[in-house]
């Protein structure tokens, strides 16, 4: 069986560290790459990076902040946020990452997710899903929509019915973000989380949330996520990665412990 993982999440916005709830009322916590060289050393199985108003901006990814944390950390990182060609990813992953993530790109043209499938391997392909709960509709029957640009426009397409074709299309990867929970430290939404899971045989990361280790721990469980982002509860010092981990792992969930 594979270990679940711990994924830090930062949000950067001009370069900085920024954390919001509900994708509104963000502020500034610090520097994006000591955050990630701690949790690294913390134990951290991998992170991830959101330039979180690149799309909105219609700008290039920061590629100077992806070259400075490649030479820090020695984990898998992926990178989102303003990619929008197979261009923009292998200039991402030549700076360093491993893996790139796609979000409002790949709604407004699916077939990014298989040209970079296609140019790099599913491995390397993360498609990030923002989903909004909304009134079950003939268009939206599993009351799950799709959002873009941070949240800031809907989109009529049904949440579970595009991750099988983020699937389809080759993404090798899904990181399922709740709008509703974001932020919120209230616990993930575990019924999109396992709606998702249940839709798809690819790897499902539960994102939005998580306050406590016992919420990641109910990700990896009850909603049957292979990894649970978390942000807030870290980036703010309630957490650490190893008390995380200790936890889920006394509630019976494989981690990969290193100490």
């Amino acid at each position: 069986m594979l270990s679940k993982r711990v994924i830090p999440c930062l949000d950067v916005r001009a370069g900085r560290l920024t954390k919001g709830i509900k994708f509104q009322g963000n502020v500034d916590i610090g520097d994006p790459v000591e955050s990630a060289r701690r949790y690294y050393e913390e134990g951290a199985d991998e992170i991830v990076f959101y330039d979180i108003t690149a799309s909105a901006e219609e700008r290039g990814i920061f590629l100077d902040v992806v070259e400075r944390v490649a030479s820090q950390i020695f984990i898998p990182f992926s990178v989102g946020g303003g990619i929008s060609s197979v261009a923009d990813m292998r200039a991402v992953l030549n700076a360093g990452a491993e893996k790139v993530s796609i979000n409002s790109a790949a709604v407004r043209d699916p077939g990014l997710v298989a040209d970079g499938a296609a140019a790099f391997g599913s491995q390397a392909i993360v498609v990030g899903m923002d989903v909004l709960r909304v009134p079950v509709s003939e268009s939206i029957p599993s009351g799950y929509e799709i959002v873009i640009q941070g949240g800031r426009r809907r989109m009529g397409i049904d949440a579970i019915e595009w991750a099988r074709q983020c699937q389809e299309l080759g993404a090798g990867e899904l990181c399922v973000n709740s709008i509703d929970a974001d932020g919120t430290r209230d616990g993930y939404e575990l019924t999109l989380t396992r709606a998702i899971v249940d839709a798809v045989s690819i790897p499902v990361i539960a994102s939005g949330g998580a306050g406590a280790p016992e919420h990641m721990y109910d990700a990896v469980s009850k909603g049957g996520a292979s990894a649970a982002l978390i942000a807030s509860i870290v980036h703010y010092g309630q957490y650490t990665i190893r008390q995380c981990k200790e936890v889920m792992a006394g509630k019976g969930a494989k981690v990969r412990l290193t100490w």
